[in-house]
């Protein structure tokens, strides 16, 4: 097996259970289950493959892919709530997984055959794109979009393994960690790339504006009087 396989298989159990979960806490039924967790475990690859030019029809010859996601998801659908609390504990964990996998995976599949701003897209693509279809079918807003820092990791695993910096599984396995890592610090720390909130500016321009109103109001109220 290699570590392509490797790789794939991590991402796919981490993802497919994470979608599963993100499915029953809306209280989808058993088939909204593995519909959430199949998107979530191959969307991001086929979104992936639409771009780099790879057949979509590819993902029917993951047998084993498919096969891996279906026995994950229906393991956590019948595991009792106590063992689920437990994963929900550790879910930043295990979704740091899925990204750091999901993301090495998808650059190995361009590098070599394309330049190195398709790696780094097709790594972001692979490892955020099922997390974000995900999070829509669930009527939540992208997690990538307003949580730590997250899509970023994925870039910059899939700049290095463009550039040839890791390719040895071992190297590739030490990128791996090295991301995990990373991820983790970045929901610990609270890391966050910047944003501008014009919801709170505008409530703020709104709530001055209503002052200065009352303001001028009151002033002709007295000028009459």
């Amino acid at each position: 097996m290699d570590v392509f396989t490797v790789f794939s298989i991590i991402g796919t159990i981490a993802f497919a259970v994470s979608g599963a979960i993100v499915a029953m806490e809306e209280e989808y039924d058993i088939l909204g289950v593995y519909v959430l967790g199949l998107v979530t475990a191959f969307g991001g690859g086929v979104v992936r493959n639409l771009l780099i030019g790879i057949p979509v029809t590819t993902l029917w010859s993951q047998g084993l892919l498919l096969k891996t996601a279906v026995v994950a998801m229906t393991i956590a659908f019948i595991l009792p709530v106590g063992w689920i609390q437990q994963w929900r504990k550790s879910e930043a964990f295990f979704d740091a997984i899925g990204l750091a996998a999901f993301a090495i995976q998808g650059a190995l599949y361009a590098t070599g055959k394309h330049p190195l701003s398709a790696v780094i897209v097709a790594a972001m693509l692979t490892g955020i794109g099922g997390g974000m279809i995900r999070d829509v079918l669930a009527g939540r807003k992208p997690l990538v979009l307003r949580d730590e820092i997250y899509a970023v990791w994925a870039m910059i695993a899939g700049a290095v393994v463009g550039l040839g910096w890791f390719k040895t599984p071992l190297e590739l396995l030490t990128l791996f960690c090295v991301v995990v890592a990373f991820r983790m610090m970045s929901v610990h720390f609270k890391w966050r790339l910047p944003r501008r909130s014009l919801k709170y500016a505008l409530a703020q321009s709104v709530h001055q504006d209503d002052h200065s109103i009352a303001a001028d109001n009151n002033m002709q109220r007295g000028e009459r009087q």
